[in-house]
């Protein structure tokens, strides 16, 4: 049973930063590829970020320049800086640990509780 706890949200204003953390259980945390995801009110899921086993990184598009996902295996957590807040970036944010250890690996059914993240104009 894999249990996900993501935590860090919370109310910014446009500009500001977070850091947000996601703590993973089970021993394949370090083999596996952990993604950040993030749904808005009214809308899909949408990916954020990933990172491999190996520390490969990749972005989507909406956030690239102001996000850094990164990840400490001896803590079995992942971690996702966002910095140059939007409104726009206003959501519920999820990880998951992907099937795999490569960033292509497609993601589980795995998912935490989320943590809120709302970002004031």
């Amino acid at each position: 049973q894999v249990q996900l706890v993501e935590s860090g949200g919370g109310l910014v204003q446009a500009g500001g930063s977070l850091r947000l953390s996601c703590a993973a259980s089970g021993s394949i945390f370090s083999i596996s590829a952990m993604g950040w995801y993030r749904q808005a009110p009214g809308k899909q899921r949408e990916w954020v970020a990933i990172i491999s086993s190996s520390g490969s990184t990749n972005y989507a598009d909406s956030v690239k320049g102001r996000a850094t996902i990164s990840r400490d295996n001896t803590k079995n957590t992942v971690y996702l800086q966002m910095n140059s807040l939007k409104p726009e970036d206003t959501a519920v944010y999820y990880c998951n640990r992907h099937r795999g250890p490569y960033i292509y690996s497609a993601r589980s059914d795995y998912w935490g509780q989320g943590t809120q993240v709302t970002v004031s104009s």
